[in-house]
């Protein structure tokens, strides 16, 4: 078993130097999307996707709300096939999996949910010992090693004990990362990590997202809003909008883009391409005509 010695001591600068790869154009990809299309019955959110990740890689997927960022993780752990183009995890075609060989592949990925997840009746041990319990045989030895041993890694060992009611929204976001790293996965997937943290909890886990893709050599995909946090640990970012990528590059480069939608997304501007008002539609129209109707 790999030691997760991990003590939040690097600076951002420091432990995005440790990272191997800067490009997304890894050798072995672990995650692939070739001109993919994806979308619920008949709505289509987004179009034409292509993008990967490999080993030891931080991406970060930004975009505005709506814009289909978590549509992707969805497709990335197989909850949705896409309606065009081909997704491979781990070298796998997602859409020729179900059942046990799906599994298989979501056993190899850890997934940090929005607001936590976390099961209120169990205490801080127990929630992470969760993943231990339900996919593996150790012993309940190697469960108490492993579960102090990964909180330690994110500062809570000896908060172990704790009710989930008796931490706060900062501690209970990082026992939810340590659940997602007990298994040591291959790929961990970061829905919204940085919601409604303070700025100090807000910059430890960003910190230990970043130390741990580093130490166990995994693929990290952030979905989130939070620019500055996510470019001073990301290796790439992908930035979705329009139904569509609209850009993609290091974050020195997207800093330097002059594109519109780059800019307003980055300086926050209200004016831009990115429209406040949700769009028209066939089925609002046929929508309010039916409610018409009825009146």
């Amino acid at each position: 078993m790999r030691r997760l010695n991990l003590r939040v001591h690097h600076a951002y600068a420091e432990l995005k130097v440790m990272t191997a790869n800067t490009s997304p154009a890894a050798q072995n990809p672990l995650v692939e999307f070739h001109d993919v299309t994806l979308g619920y019955g008949d709505v289509t959110v987004l179009r034409n996707i292509t993008a990967q990740l490999g080993p030891g890689q931080v991406v970060a997927l930004m975009g505005g709300s709506g814009s289909g960022k978590t549509t992707l993780l969805r497709a990335a752990t197989g909850q949705i096939t896409a309606q065009k183009g081909l997704i491979r995890v781990f070298g796998h075609d997602m859409s020729q999996l179900q059942g046990e060989e799906l599994r298989a592949i979501r056993q190899r990925m850890g997934v940090l949910f929005q607001q936590g997840a976390l099961f209120t009746d169990l205490n801080v041990f127990e929630n992470v010992a969760f993943p231990l319990r339900e996919h593996t045989r150790v012993s309940e030895e190697q469960v108490l090693e492993r579960v102090l041993e990964t909180l330690d890694a994110v500062g809570l060992r000896t908060a172990a004990h704790l009710a989930v009611s008796e931490i706060s929204g900062g501690m209970a976001r990082r026992v939810a990362l340590a659940r997602a790293i007990v298994l040591e996965p291959e790929l961990i997937l970061y829905d919204e990590p940085f919601a409604g943290l303070d700025p100090i909890s807000l910059g430890i886990t960003a910190r230990l997202i970043r130390d741990m893709t580093n130490r166990l050599h995994c693929a990290s995909i952030l979905i989130t809003h939070d620019v500055q946090e996510s470019f001073a640990i990301a290796d790439y970012v992908y930035m979705v909008g329009q139904g569509r990528m609209i850009a993609h590059g290091t974050p020195e480069q997207l800093s330097a883009s002059n594109d519109p939608y780059v800019r307003q997304f980055l300086d926050g501007a209200p004016d831009g391409p990115i429209a406040f008002r949700y769009p028209d539609s066939p089925r609002f129209d046929e929508w309010l005509a039916r409610r018409k109707g009825r009146s």
